[in-house]
């Protein structure tokens, strides 16, 4: 098995991996830099329980190549929270009551962060579409969707 040597930029944090050709970006955060926040669901990126941010753009990390994220910056769920205090956006969706078995919390936040830094003032519609991709089977969204326009009420970005 053939090893490639990566360098990308993890929560802020620059990171130099050996990985195999076949690995992807969600292995490689859960398995090699043990950053468990994205969820390995469907395994077919159909969920989005496992969305992070790459170069700022939401992907599901079980259908990327880890070596596709060679030289990129990676944004996880785990880079929200600062200095150990949640986010505004992570706040939003426990005061907006948008978190029950939390499983899909790290993809939605993850789509709804990419959401508010490129719209602050996004529309129900403009949040619909952003989560489209996060499947929660708790909810039933309209608490997600809450939170999210709290934090844009917020003023969160």
């Amino acid at each position: 098995m053939s090893l490639h040597e990566i360098a990308l930029t993890v929560n802020g944090t620059r990171e130099a991996v050996s990985v195999p050709a076949g690995m992807t970006l969600l292995e490689l955060l859960r398995e090699k830099l043990y950053l468990t926040g994205p969820k390995e669901g469907c395994g077919a990126g159909e969920c989005g329980a496992c969305t992070v941010l790459l170069d700022g753009r939401p992907v599901t990390s079980c259908l990327v190549l880890a070596v596709e994220a060679d030289g990129k910056d990676v944004r996880t769920i785990e880079g929200e929270a600062t200095d150990g205090q949640l986010s505004a956006l992570q706040r939003a969706f426990i005061d907006a009551g948008a978190i029950q078995c939390g499983f899909c919390t790290p993809g939605m936040v993850m789509s709804a962060r990419a959401l508010l830094e490129r719209n602050p003032h996004p529309s129900d519609d403009e949040i619909k579409e952003a989560i489209a991709g996060n499947l929660c089977r708790c909810t039933g969204y309209e608490s997600i969707i809450a939170a999210v326009r709290l934090a844009a009420e917020r003023g969160e970005r």
